[in-house]
């Protein structure tokens, strides 16, 4: 059995294990807590009853969080031409198309967060897909990162927008701030992500949709939310 630190310990304490917390209370007491000397990133996770065998049950997308996530992301956008031009007037941190495939290829180059492509580009990624598989900066259409509107791409990923996908177990875990944001902007993010969740239910699911809900900060203990969002 995993050996839990004393800071841990203390911040456990303070959730009540089979309580199933207001939205509201447990939003405050995820900032309470947090046990990094960092400004640790806030998390939410959903189980879902979902049977992911199932094509059309497996979620895959991204949202942008109305307080944004607390963190400045390096965007990099494959592109040539106007869409180029397009990325770089939008902010993109780096742009470009083969070179920058290159460098990727030989130099172990991973100095950005997203990837951003036009579709005429992804060809020439499909021979990274085993690098950029596994690290999750494979641009795809679901998340918006395979896309001729480079400008608006660049715009969301640099206003707070976080992607998401299910596990094999119906699991989906996204960041929705930091402990340092006010109670009230971790509520809104945290809202405005169940409520995509629940819009974009799948229309074969059977039963309850949402299983449970749990909030935590970077290594605190979870805590569990009280699916109240859609009522």
């Amino acid at each position: 059995m995993k050996k839990r630190s004393k800071k841990y310990v203390e911040a456990a304490s303070k959730v009540e294990k089979n309580t199933v917390y207001s939205k509201e209370d447990a939003v405050k007491l995820v900032k309470e807590t947090s046990i990094t000397k960092f400004d640790g990133s806030v998390e939410i996770s959903m189980r879902l009853n979902l049977d992911t065998k199932k094509a059309d049950q497996q979620l895959r997308g991204a949202i942008v969080l109305p307080k944004g996530t607390g963190k400045t992301k390096k965007v990099l956008v494959i592109a040539k031409g106007e869409k180029a031009n397009q990325a770089k007037e939008a902010g993109a941190d780096y742009v470009g198309d083969v070179e920058l495939l290159e460098k990727i290829e030989k130099e172990n180059w991973f100095d950005f967060d997203t990837m951003i492509a036009t579709p005429d580009m992804m060809p020439l990624l499909g021979k990274l897909g085993r690098v950029l598989g596994p690290k999750g900066l494979m641009p795809n259409p679901k998340t918006g990162t395979v896309t001729m509107d480079v400008a608006k791409a660049v715009s969301e990923v640099k206003a707070g927008r976080v992607e998401y996908r299910t596990d094999s177990f119906g699991n989906i875990h996204s960041v929705i701030g930091k402990v340092s944001f006010s109670e009230e902007d971790l509520l809104a993010n945290m809202e405005a992500f169940v409520a995509h969740i629940l819009r974009i239910k799948p229309a074969t699911v059977k039963g309850e949709y949402v299983k449970n809900i749990s909030i935590s900060s970077a290594m605190g203990p979870g805590i569990k939310v009280e699916n109240s969002f859609d009522k």
